[in-house]
């Protein structure tokens, strides 16, 4: 499984990104997708996932209502709207993917970065 993730860059707060990672996979609809952050100096954190058919979603406190993550299983690609973005929300972006009745991302992408300005 190869993951590749952009659509990062920089913009200011209050502003908008999506972000875009493309699969290399048979059978995309056999993973879980994901999308976590690493901030500088920080721990890699969870920021949403969506589950095989893109009906079950969930998302971090700190971005509900803000960030969407979609995919599009016929294309092979997950996504992630950021909108209302904050200074916070600066941090390499790595999306995830995971088997279906696994428990673990096993995959990642190379990762992109975000960067808020005040």
């Amino acid at each position: 499984v190869q993951l590749q993730a952009y659509g990062g860059g920089l913009v200011q707060a209050g502003g908008s990104l999506r972000l875009s990672c493309a699969a290399s996979v048979r059978t995309f609809s056999n993973y879980v997708m994901g999308w976590f952050r690493q901030a500088p100096g920080k721990e890699r954190e969870f920021v949403a996932r969506i589950d095989w058919s893109g009906g079950t979603t969930s998302y971090s406190d700190s971005v509900k209502g803000r960030f969407t993550i979609s995919r599009d299983n016929a294309n092979n690609t997950v996504y992630l709207q950021m909108n209302s973005l904050k200074p916070e929300d600066t941090a390499v972006y790595y999306c995830g993917a995971r088997l279906i009745y696994t428990d673990t991302f096993a995959y990642w992408g190379q990762g992109t970065q975000v960067t808020v300005s005040s």
